[in-house]
């Protein structure tokens, strides 16, 4: 059997700066506990580390998700992303991090470039990546959304109750309404609209473009099993796994 980790942020290059690692093992609160125990990869920030894990683990391919975002230093180059994959090629594929920062001419060259790089998609994280006013159906996104349609890339949101100023960014109906306007684009979600668990499942039903990805929260949330029960019938060709590393070790989610 070959295992595909549809979401990894490697320890390697601008990864290690970005604030998902810096606050692992910081946080004490029982509500952090599905990230279970940090593997040796992420305490050593070594990518040493981390093929073996994915080799121990029997994982046999893994997609980088590059960040984009207005915070400095929060951002993940499309240079280092492209790196990475060549070092160790061909284990990785690639996305690209977009945000919009103010240029969407600048935003289109984002998208432009992670083509040129032959990078599978691209990474849209609305309500989050310091831009928390944006919804995913925002119109100031939609010339990133046409763009990646036009070039042939998936399109990748982050989305889930750690999203946006309130649990509004959460809902799945913003990005109802890109699948609807964006028919020929497939787009993968990363945690899954969690906690809206069934109406997630809900939107893969109506929109045969949308691809869900629980990763971690389809670990032990409140609600996983439902994703369970999507992915044994009507969404076993839409159900993706991933582990959203270093938020959860390779091992651990194999398992």
């Amino acid at each position: 059997m070959k295992i595909i980790d549809f979401r990894v942020r490697p320890p390697a290059r601008s990864f290690p700066s970005i604030d998902v690692y810096p606050r692992l093992g910081q946080q004490k609160s029982p509500n952090w506990g599905w990230y279970c125990t940090l593997p040796p990869s992420v305490q050593q920030r070594s990518m040493d580390a981390f093929m073996a894990e994915n080799r121990a683990a029997g994982v046999t391919h893994a997609v980088i998700w590059g960040r984009a975002s207005v915070v400095p230093g929060q951002s993940t180059p499309h240079e280092d992303v492209a790196a990475i994959a060549r070092e160790h090629a061909p284990f990785f594929s690639a996305f690209g991090g977009v945000a919009f920062r103010g240029s969407i001419a600048d935003s289109l060259a984002e998208v432009d470039g992670a083509a040129s790089l032959g990078f599978k998609g691209i990474t849209v994280e609305p309500g989050w990546a310091g831009a928390p006013d944006l919804y995913a159906d925002d119109p100031k996104l939609y010339p990133i959304y046409q763009r990646a349609q036009e070039r042939g890339l998936i399109l990748a949101f982050t989305i889930s109750a750690r999203m946006g100023t309130d649990l509004s960014y959460t809902s799945p109906e913003p990005v109802d309404r890109v699948a609807g306007d964006f028919p020929r684009l497939k787009i993968v979600i990363s945690h899954s609209f969690w906690p809206c668990v069934e109406h997630s499942c809900g939107l893969a039903f109506r929109r045969p473009n949308i691809h869900l990805l629980p990763d971690l929260y389809g670990w032990s949330m409140p609600g996983y099993t439902k994703w369970i029960d999507a992915a044994n019938t009507f969404l076993s060709d839409r159900m993706i796994f991933g582990s959203a590393y270093p938020l959860m070790g390779t091992k651990d989610i194999v398992e």
